[in-house]
């Protein structure tokens, strides 16, 4: 029997997990009953500090789950900001509509923020709901399916013209290899979230829940002339013959990551040339992604996703705006409003190419926006004019979101990979 009185929010110790990861499976439509073997794995990974639940008073029962992890985001400019990323987030069907998620939010954000974390990140998997915390969807991400044989390349292509070569590698590799040449990536490429050695296990197969359902893939390296290692693909294949006994197989990209352009070109090259495979399934990119426009007829490439990526919180307005870098020279003052009463004031942003200040100010605001706003335009990818014409920012002065727009916008889309 369920008790009327409310359930009780509070962290994890260890004689919890087991039933929590049954409440986290059960939100997320998994089996629900863990195994011990799972339990085993999971177990010294969990941060109990960072890790909530709901436990219902009458039966004892986890009904709602929660946990966040120490991250780095990477602004405009290079710089890695300190972030908290919230994730396993669920309530179970039988206590929905209860305030649950909202109690454990504020929670997390307000422990984020007396930790010195900049922003809050997360993933989420319905829209509506993260609106209403702060958060703004600062990326975005597309997934294209590649018919191989309208694509027009050359099917004769056996490796870079360049100089490069291009190698088979196995998962330990990838572990040993991939950590140093992903963070010189992501030190260039805004919207690019950090990894854990965690992270690299799983994607490598060593350490895999049961419930995650792991194939093994591919993997392939790049190096430069030189020898520099500058890029590598993973990837997986289906095995699909039609009635005429001819392979139909797609190629599924999951992770590809380059640190120059002759290392990206080079690695979407190499999985379009695989023999037996006629479909390619583009993994997530950015959406002013490479890939379309590196084929002979770009209309071989159809967008079969297209949606909201990284969801940005900020909980600390100056650190955030002084981490990033600007399009232009020139000042803004910035009316945060945020319901939260976390990161909400009135800012000065004097911005340049080279950086910029940011300080509580008393001055005429030029824009008025709410916290999540900003969350959406601090990455660069988003029009401000655009928000302006939609009602969701204010423009106190006249001209402000065009200059505004000159100043947050960066050349190149946000791009966050992963998952968390």
């Amino acid at each position: 029997m369920t008790s009327d009185a409310a359930p009780v929010v509070r962290t994890l110790t260890e004689d919890d997990f087991p039933d929590w990861l049954r409440a986290l499976h059960t939100g997320f439509l998994r089996p629900p009953t863990p195994s011990a073997e799972e339990v085993a794995i999971r177990l010294p990974h969990q941060d109990f500090t960072r890790t909530r639940g709901a436990f219902d008073p009458g039966t004892g029962r986890c009904v709602a789950t929660f946990r966040s992890f120490a991250q780095e985001v990477t602004a405009v400019g290079g710089a890695a900001v300190p972030a908290s990323a919230v994730s396993a987030v669920t309530v179970s069907p039988t206590h929905r509509r209860r305030g649950l998620l909202g109690r454990m939010m504020r929670a997390e954000l307000e422990e984020s923020r007396e930790r010195g974390d900049v922003l809050s990140t997360l993933i989420a998997a319905e829209y509506p709901i993260y609106g209403r915390f702060g958060f703004g969807p600062a990326s975005w991400l597309t997934q294209w399916r590649v018919d191989l044989r309208r694509a027009g390349l050359d099917p004769r292509w056996s490796g870079p013209g360049d100089g490069g070569r291009i190698d088979l590698v196995d998962g330990a590799t990838v572990r040993k290899l991939g950590p140093e040449l992903y963070d010189r990536v992501r030190a260039v490429r805004h919207g690019m979230v950090s990894r854990t050695a965690r992270d690299w296990q799983r994607r490598t197969g060593e350490d895999v829940p049961p419930s995650d359902r792991w194939t093994e893939p591919f993997h392939a390296t790049y190096r430069s002339a030189s020898g520099e290692l500058e890029g590598y693909v993973t990837y997986a294949a289906d095995e699909t013959w039609d009635d005429g006994k001819q392979p139909m197989n797609t190629a599924t990209v999951r992770d590809l990551v380059a640190l120059t352009p002759a290392a990206e070109r080079a690695l979407w090259r190499y999985v379009c040339a695989i023999d037996w495979v006629t479909l390619l399934d583009s993994g997530h990119r950015a959406p002013d992604d490479l890939l379309p426009l590196l084929l002979p007829d770009p209309r071989a490439a159809r967008v079969v996703t297209h949606a909201d990526m990284l969801w940005v919180r900020v909980l600390d307005v100056v650190p955030a705006l002084q981490a990033r870098t600007y399009g232009a020279e020139g000042s803004l003052v910035l009316d945060v409003r945020d319901a939260a009463g976390l990161a909400g004031g009135r800012f000065l942003l004097d911005a340049s190419p080279d950086g910029a200040s940011c300080a509580p100010t008393t001055a005429r605001a030029d824009l008025v926006l709410d916290v999540a706003d900003l969350g959406v335009l601090y990455l660069g990818d988003e029009s401000v004019t655009r928000l302006a014409a939609l009602g969701r920012v204010e423009e106190a002065t006249a001209g402000a979101a065009v200059r505004a727009d000159a100043l947050f916008r960066a050349s190149r889309r946000a791009w966050c990979p992963d998952i968390f």
